[in-house]
């Protein structure tokens, strides 16, 4: 039984970039990034967040700045944890930062052997506009957006 999502975030002296870093990892292990990388994101003014049930981390996620009206979302649970409302929850609440943000299209990325996070984005609203393998590597990516 859940005990309430509880999410934190990750600030820029690093409280919580480790646990961002190790959801990511699991959720999308072609993209796997080092500490550096992570820190990156924050350097570049994305949001990253932690999820967490009590104190048991569950997920993360992703909001980059919003630009020209558009912005990216990305909820990832671990695989343990899903299907109990936590990544809805998580989603909500990114989507709501990000409209607060001034986004009107909101704009998602799902590895595509991730076939939760597929059919969870589609059940959520957004549609399917490119598949596409990134040069040099063999994974497929699929892009989805949510009109606002």
């Amino acid at each position: 039984m859940s005990r309430g999502l509880r999410i934190g975030l990750v600030d820029g002296a690093g409280g919580g970039l480790e646990e961002w870093r190790y959801v990511h990892n699991v959720v999308v292990p072609p993209a796997a990034m080092s500490a550096g990388e992570a820190r990156e994101r924050l350097v570049r003014g994305y949001r990253l967040e932690n999820a967490y049930d009590g104190d048991v981390l569950v997920g993360c996620s992703t909001v980059r700045p919003v630009v020209g009206g558009v912005g990216t979302v990305i909820a990832r649970v671990l695989p343990e944890f899903r299907r109990r409302g936590f990544g809805t929850a998580l989603y909500e609440h990114v989507l709501g930062y990000a409209r607060g943000q001034g986004a009107e299209v909101v704009e998602t990325c799902v590895l595509g052997v991730n076939e939760d996070g597929v059919r969870f984005a589609r059940r959520h609203g957004f549609v399917e506009v490119e598949r596409y393998v990134l040069d040099g590597e063999s994974d497929e990516w699929v892009d989805l957006r949510l009109v606002l």
